[in-house]
């Protein structure tokens, strides 16, 4: 069973964090540097952007995982530090600075970083910043706090969680932390995400499980169509837990904890929507009796990226024809004329086509169900048997709002 509790990053055993003003942004209010660490060296894993410009981090936290082991994560916000000439200096230098204040290896590091893109960066925050933020760090969830507000840019809210769920007799927990309100689309959702697990397991297998979790939940997940640069998400798992070690995928023990991982990354991924920049309601999109997964993950997605339909969805307008014509452009093989779809809310749920084509329904009922916070379209292929969901956001005024000025 897998059971929510507190503490976020640091819930699981031998993980510490922290959070400081650096002096990356300007504003001495905003912390702009986060901070993880293990005990112990642990096995890692991580998944990065598709978009073909990628930030200096990722270049240098490719290289620092090729023998799939970690024992740090940090990361500043207010600056991508992308597309500039020294970023993979600055990046490895970060890394190394880590190394001179912990007893961590410098290519153990995770480093991310995530703001304004093309904005020349300093290395001094870091040289200043880094002595006092290890000197900071803790397992208390107040720390997990200030991590969590570190890696901040638009986001409204923090997101952060952690679970438990029992292996081989231990208790194993999982904590994450993500950030992310804009440029966010799906393959890979535009975010950054740190995952610490106790439990032990295989490099390999963690790199499998983080790919097939992220696949059913952060790349589901789309908020204006836009990737990001700086995309990545990462896990360090340090055992300390004591479970049998999990070095194959074709067993109960890694099924459970694929389960609980796929828990946190989807609890995350609809916090990360409803926190979308602008956004008044997350939009579930369900989709069930496909001829496969794949195809329902296709026409969840198409749905929850159409832009006509996020607006309908602000202007609580039950405008399911463009629910159908997001389906109808979908890459995917569909009948249209079997399909039946729905409007769901926490008032209710009305239908509003059946077999392709439109049926009655009360127009005060549809506009008492879409004026809540949280709307679910529930679309039935009625084609086979897969099933997928994807996660996203209405669009506002106050999207372009946010987004018109972000330097400033």
């Amino acid at each position: 069973m897998i059971k929510e509790i507190s503490n976020g990053v640091v819930a699981p055993k031998g993980f510490k964090a922290n959070g400081i003003h650096a002096g990356i942004r300007d504003n001495k209010d905003k912390i702009d540097l986060a901070l993880i660490t293990s005990d112990v060296l642990g096995n890692a894993a991580a998944v990065y952007t598709t978009n073909k410009v990628k930030g200096a981090p990722i270049y240098v936290t490719i290289s620092n995982l090729n023998d799939g082991k970690a024992q740090a994560m940090i990361c500043n916000s207010g600056n991508a530090n992308t597309c500039n000439a020294d970023g993979v200096e600055i990046a490895t230098k970060t890394c190394e600075i880590l190394a001179k204040y912990t007893n961590i290896k410098a290519n153990d590091v995770i480093v991310a970083s995530t703001g304004v893109i093309g904005m020349p960066m300093s290395i001094k925050p870091f040289e200043t910043g880094i002595p006092k933020i290890v000197e900071g760090l803790d397992n208390k969830e107040e720390n997990a706090v200030l991590a969590c507000k570190g890696i901040m840019t638009t986001d409204t809210v923090m997101k952060m969680v952690a679970v438990e769920f029992n292996l081989d007799g231990k208790t194993c927990k999982i904590g994450a932390m993500t950030k992310g309100a804009g440029m966010i689309a799906p393959n890979m959702a535009t975010m950054l995400c740190f995952i610490t697990t106790d439990c032990n397991v295989s490099s390999n297998v963690l790199n499998i499980a983080l790919h097939e979790a992220v696949s059913d939940s952060f790349n589901m997940l789309s908020v204006d169509g836009d990737t990001s640069t700086n995309d990545t998400c990462s896990i360090i798992a340090n055992g300390l837990a004591g479970n049998k070690l999990i070095d194959d995928v074709n067993t109960n023990e890694y099924k459970i904890f694929l389960e609980a991982l796929k828990y946190v990354t989807i609890n995350l991924a609809k916090r990360m929507a409803k926190d979308g920049e602008g956004a008044s309601h997350l939009i579930i999109c369900n989709v069930k009796n496909a001829k496969t997964k794949e195809d329902a993950k296709i026409v969840a997605k198409s749905v929850i990226e159409s832009s006509l339909l996020k607006a309908a969805i602000f202007g609580a307008d039950a405008n399911w024809g463009r629910v159908l014509c997001a389906i109808g452009y979908a890459k995917c093989d569909v009948d249209v004329f079997k399909v039946d779809m729905s409007f769901k809310s926490a008032k209710g749920e009305v239908k509003t086509c059946k077999a392709g084509a439109g049926i009655p329904f009360s127009e005060e009922k549809a506009k008492e169900v879409l004026l809540e916070d949280e709307i679910t379209i529930e679309i039935d292929l009625n084609d086979g048997k897969g099933e997928a969901s994807a996660f996203g956001c209405d669009l506002t005024y106050d999207y372009v709002k946010i987004n018109g000025d972000y330097r400033s």
